[in-house]
């Protein structure tokens, strides 16, 4: 079996197949040096220097040598070979396989000419690392792109007592993935922290002197003077290597409710689009947790258990003294009922209802009870917010 790539995807995978029983050959490829380690704390705990890099290690080295796995690091798969059941690697090195199972995640979407000295995406250690450094000199920073990631740095940044600008062509901080209401209130907690925000408008260029950013041009013609810029729009699937492959590929590897992409392949983690017979909808989460579940529930499928993955995807964010979690999914246009607390106290569990059922539950500051209420998406419960026809709230 090969495992694409040294990911938590991957390594939850591997583990697995071990746990189950599996004894014969195993080979992890990661185009990293690093063995697998854990990506949401380079936003939060690396950046801001709370942990030492050693601490995102997902295993140490004892328990990788249990998986009596073949490491192939700083490799790159650049392409398969469908028919022989190949991967190819750079270097021309061609890896046969059985089963395979892609879990390569997602690459950091760019802008135009952000390969300016100063201009930072935040996906790798390394990365993380770099930025770090860079912030502790004491810039100006502008962060382009308002959702969980650039929230997240910006709150990092603002933390370290530098001069912060979020920017976003979207009216609300974290529109995509919470929606209006909720999203106007993370964009509140940052104005009171000191960030500025500048919405609704995206970036026209970087400004450059000597090869280095110095400021950034908004669509209106403003331009923010910054000397650290770090562009958080987005991800793509990590799919490339796999064009001309015969794969289904569209937003990521296109799989079964099984995870199944074709005989013996299988993908897991942010790359994998696969239907989720929970919500009855194709879906790709970048979300830490399902990367690791999808990764064991791939591994019982290769040994033949044949069970439809459908989680209720669980997501969170930190920012400032905000402990922002959530269950489910949240459709645009989803109506949104406070169920405890209110929005005022910022303290506060909220239902999102979409065609007649509760699809999802966000807390603010308020684990017990979001634990509680994750059930209404489990059960498909009604949606809280809507009314019959008298004007009665639906139980």
């Amino acid at each position: 079996m090969v495992i694409v790539a040294a990911s938590a995807a991957g390594l939850a995978t591997a583990e697995a197949l071990r746990n189950k029983g599996y004894d014969g050959a195993l080979t992890l490829v990661g185009d990293e040096l690093h063995l697998p380690y854990d990506r949401p704390p380079l936003s939060k705990q690396i950046l801001s220097g709370a942990w030492e890099p050693e601490r995102v290690r997902l295993r140490d080295q004892e328990a990788i040598g249990k998986l009596y796995a073949n490491f192939r690091l700083g490799r790159a798969a650049v392409g398969l070979d469908l028919p022989e059941r190949r991967v190819l690697l750079d270097g021309g090195d061609p890896l046969g396989f059985d089963a395979l199972v892609i879990a390569t995640g997602v690459t950091a979407r760019r802008l135009p000419d952000d390969d300016l000295a100063g201009v930072h995406v935040l996906r790798t250690l390394d990365d993380a690392l770099g930025l770090r450094a860079h912030l502790l000199g004491g810039p100006k920073v502008v962060v382009v792109g308002a959702g969980f990631l650039g929230a997240e740095v910006a709150a990092v940044a603002r933390t370290m007592g530098l001069e912060v600008t979020l920017v976003d062509p979207l009216p609300v901080p974290m529109q995509r993935q919470v929606g209006d209401r909720i999203g106007e209130l993370v964009g509140q907690m940052h104005r009171d922290h000191g960030v500025e925000l500048r919405l609704g408008l995206g970036v026209t260029r970087f400004e450059e002197s000597a090869g280095r950013v110095v400021a950034v041009e908004l669509a209106d013609g403003t331009k923010l003077d910054a000397d650290a810029v770090v562009v958080a729009v987005g991800s793509t699937p990590a799919t490339n290597w796999l064009t001309g492959s015969g794969l289904p590929l569209g937003n990521g590897v296109e799989c079964d409710a099984n995870c199944r992409a074709a005989p013996g392949i299988y993908a897991a983690g942010d790359v994998a689009s696969w239907h989720n017979p929970h919500f009855d909808r194709r879906m790709r989460i970048e979300h830490r947790l399902n990367a690791a579940e999808q990764g064991m529930a791939v591994a019982a499928n290769l040994l033949g258990e044949d069970r439809p993955f459908a989680p209720v995807p669980y997501f969170w964010s930190d920012q400032y003294d905000a402990s922002i979690q959530a269950y489910g999914i949240f459709p645009e246009g989803a109506e949104v009922t406070v169920l405890h607390g209110s929005l005022d106290d910022r303290k506060f569990v909220a239902a999102y209802g979409h065609e007649g059922k509760v699809v999802g539950v966000l807390g603010w500051n308020s684990h017990r009870e979001l634990r509680k209420l994750r059930q209404l998406v489990v059960d498909r419960a009604p949606d809280p917010g809507q009314r019959t026809a008298e004007g009665r709230q639906e139980p």
